[in-house]
């Protein structure tokens, strides 16, 4: 299972993506994911695909890697394209069963909502995969900081996060364990239909989450047993520095939006 589920996961490559500051990947990725819901037809999604593809080849990331990783998403993509399959009307008529019917426009919006989502879910693992969790916290809060002023918890909204980041690989391994565990009582975790298999898993979830609400436990008490002060001002020991080139990657934003624009102007 945690070969199968990549988010979370740190890859320590030496890799230009990956020597870029956090907060200018956390930037563009917000405006990436921005662009994503501009997109309303194949061109546009073909262009943004094009993009996904490069930043994986510039961070030595395989396509097939990341795709398997993100395994676990498919059942919910199936999920909203049936919905919206058979609920989204509009177009032309090609199936009319009783009260079920299928319009050409529920294809193409259920299309159109899976890759969105899909390259969302990409755009947002690459993002993880080429930036250590603590990196990426310092990021969050430096970017969230000015919120301070407003009596917003920055530092623990962005402790919460560095420590959830943390604990998905640690669950990973404490499934693999509970599935192996169930497997060698007999279990048929991994046979029969797919209702059959959903079952199977929902039994995991006990034992997973009783893992997980120990393990938070142990780590609130270590916490407390070492003083940790969650109001007490802390200076940082990595100090993230803004460089020429993360301004640059910023500024690609906007050939990118212009492509875009231009796809959606031409009607392609």
């Amino acid at each position: 299972m945690k070969d199968k589920f990549i988010i979370g996961r740190y890859l320590p490559l030496n890799t230009f993506i990956h020597h870029i500051d956090p907060r200018a990947k956390l930037i563009f990725v917000f405006l990436f994911i921005i662009l994503i819901f501009l997109a309303h037809s194949f061109a546009t999604y073909a262009w943004l695909f094009v993009l996904i593809i490069s930043i994986l080849k510039a961070a030595r990331i395989q396509l097939w890697y990341l795709i398997k990783g993100l395994t676990p998403i498919w059942i919910f993509l199936i999920f909203t394209f049936i919905m919206h399959l058979f609920l989204t009307k509009g177009g032309t008529r090609l199936v009319e069963i009783g009260f079920i019917s299928i319009d050409t426009e529920g294809i193409l919006e259920g299309i159109f909502i899976v890759l969105r989502l899909m390259f969302i879910m990409m755009i947002s693992t690459i993002m993880t995969l080429t930036t250590s969790p603590i990196d990426l916290t310092d990021a969050f809060e430096k970017l969230l900081a000015p919120l301070k002023l407003i009596k917003i918890p920055v530092h623990q909204l962005s402790m919460m996060m560095s420590i959830a980041l943390r604990f998905i690989p640690t669950l990973m391994v404490e499934l693999d364990k509970i599935i192996l565990s169930q497997k060698s009582r007999g279990s048929e975790i991994s046979a029969g239909s797919i209702v059959n298999r959903v079952r199977a898993f929902i039994p995991l979830l006990i034992p997973l989450f009783i893992s997980a609400f120990q393990r938070a436990e142990d780590l609130a008490i270590a916490m407390e047993v070492r003083g940790y002060d969650t109001n007490a001002i802390r200076s940082s020991y990595r100090k993230l520095e803004w460089k020429q080139t993360d301004t640059l990657v910023i500024l690609t934003i906007i050939p990118i939006i212009i492509v875009l624009i231009l796809l959606k102007y031409l009607g392609v």
